[in-house]
């Protein structure tokens, strides 16, 4: 099963563990997560359920190209990291 895990500037707001899910593409496995975790969608996720503008994702060390539909594959052994940009100066 693939593998979701969460950068640590989200675990400080939600907690969200690193989780295996069943799941085929990117948003498969997100939903799968927010099922358990429904207060972390809000941090990943827009109101149009494409990710927000400050989140990354990456499956096995590639970028999503699909930031909107989350529609990218994912293997069942695939690695599915959440990474929220930090700014400032």
């Amino acid at each position: 099963m693939p593998r979701v895990s969460f950068t640590q500037n989200l675990r400080r707001h939600v907690d969200c563990p690193d989780t295996e899910v069943e799941a085929g593409t990117v948003r498969d496995a997100l939903e799968a997560v927010f099922a358990e975790r429904p207060r972390l969608r809000d941090y990943v996720l827009d109101e149009q359920g494409a990710l927000r503008l400050h989140v990354v994702v990456f499956v096995n060390g590639e970028q999503v190209a699909d930031r909107e539909g989350l529609g990218d594959a994912v293997a069942p052994d695939g690695d599915i990291r959440v990474m929220q940009a930090l700014s400032g100066g």
